[in-house]
């Protein structure tokens, strides 16, 4: 019998995330207009049938334990948990998490209470559907003491990722992080018949990236972590590649890393297109979340196309398109959204909460009359005034903090609770 724990990896400040970060983890952070990013790695592993999970953070996670305590729930007979293993300090420990591999060394404790002989580390800020049983199995077959998830990828692609180097028998016999794009990788490329199609090579895909997700026998990853390595891809990945048997499982699918600002509004706007790379519409596969008992969402004489309206949302006589809108966001007359991620909000707002709002001179929480949005984030319980430009008028998007907004890759955020006053321009 073979007992996996999941453990997924939590992040750290969530730099490259912010300001979506500045008051969550980063796998709290709203996706695709109901979920948080933490639900594409927790759902895979219960669709595999793994079902006691640890998720390692140390920053912010009040708002993802909450997300946590909400939604994964299971039943007693069934054994499975989702636990949060926060960064403390112990007689034995007195510092913080310093990467990823000393996260999960200093929770060999908790571990060790699960008696598992395998576990399976993911990153919590991944879009992709796999097969994780799949991936398990072949591992459990090859005899491999670790397995590396890696996805085809073209040259272009490896400057920003861990680069593999495989043998006649899908095992890793060189590991290249990061190379610089000027390096030869004429020796990494994967041989044709090696790839899950001829496609890939078709595409220029000849090159194998790891996916930063991993199949470790129990006793290797204790004696893999037995130093004082911080971090797996820079260090115990490349080192226990020179002394055990390392084997690659060979993702076809779709996979992308929601790192930065960027990666996040470009992967939200594609679930929104006609033909989304990502399928959330698989019911073989389901991507769980938290059941919130929200009626459906109400559109009163609105244009939208391409786009993803989440439940409990009220719009009235807007134009949007290729949009994101999450639950709660209340749109008022006249708004124009054109590449817009709206999150929403958390709550309703009471006739006399918005009558103290206008006493107080604040606008409500939503999107304000005649406000007309493009290429912009617009997180949790914003208050977006009426009449505001945001993103519209024609200036340069110079990346950089300000009174209540942020621009990064040229993409305007504005952050959760801020209010934008009426007839503002950014």
């Amino acid at each position: 019998m073979f007992k996996v724990v999941a453990i997924v990896l939590g992040g750290g400040k969530g730099t490259r995330l912010y300001p979506l970060t500045k008051e969550r983890a980063k796998p709290a952070v709203p996706f695709g207009g109901k979920y948080r990013l933490v639900d594409i790695p927790l759902s895979n592993c219960i669709n595999a049938g793994f079902k006691q999970i640890y998720i390692l953070t140390q920053f912010n996670s009040v708002s993802l334990h909450n997300h946590l305590a909400n939604t994964y729930m299971f039943d007693v007979f069934s054994q499975g948990f989702v636990e949060i293993l926060a960064a403390e300090q112990t007689f034995e420990n007195s510092s913080w998490y310093e990467g990823t591999a000393d996260a999960v060394r200093k929770n060999f404790m908790h571990f060790h209470t699960q008696n598992p002989t395998h576990y399976m580390i993911l990153s919590g800020d991944q879009l992709y559907r796999m097969n994780l049983r799949e991936m398990f199995d072949k591992h459990v077959q090859s005899g491999a003491e670790i397995t590396i998830a890696s996805t085809p990828v073209t040259r272009e692609q490896c400057t920003g990722l861990g680069v593999l180097k495989l043998g006649d028998k899908a095992d890793i016999v060189d590991f290249v992080e990061k190379p610089a794009p000027a390096r030869d990788l004429g020796d990494l490329k994967v041989k044709a018949s090696m790839l899950p199609d001829q496609s890939f090579a078709d595409q220029g895909r000849n090159y194998l990236a790891s996916m930063g997700m991993y199949v470790f026998n129990a006793d290797c990853l204790e004696k893999v972590l037995d130093n004082d390595f911080t971090d797996f891809g820079k260090e115990i990945i490349p080192k226990a590649i020179q002394s055990r048997r390392v084997n690659a499982y060979i993702f076809s699918g779709f996979w992308v890393d929601i790192g930065t600002i960027k990666s996040f509004y470009e992967a939200n706007l594609d679930l929104a297109s006609v033909s989304p790379k990502f399928n959330f519409y698989d019911e073989n596969m389901p991507i769980y979340t938290h059941r919130r008992h929200l009626p459906a969402t109400k559109v009163n004489y609105c244009t939208i196309s391409q786009s993803l309206a989440a439940e409990g949302s009220i719009i009235t006589n807007a134009t949007i398109s290729r949009s994101i809108i999450g639950i709660r966001t209340l749109i008022e007359t006249g708004a124009n959204l054109d590449g817009a991620i709206c999150m929403g909000a958390n709550y309703y707002e009471t006739n006399e909460q918005k009558q103290t709002n206008r006493e107080q001179g604040v606008p409500d929480v939503g999107i304000g009359r005649g406000t007309l949005a493009r290429k912009a984030i617009i997180d949790m319980n914003a208050r977006i005034g009426e009449g505001c430009r945001i993103g519209v008028d024609e200036r340069a998007r110079e990346d950089g903090d300000f009174d209540n907004y942020y621009i990064r890759d040229g993409i305007i955020c504005i952050p959760k609770n801020a209010v934008i006053q009426p007839g503002t321009s950014i």
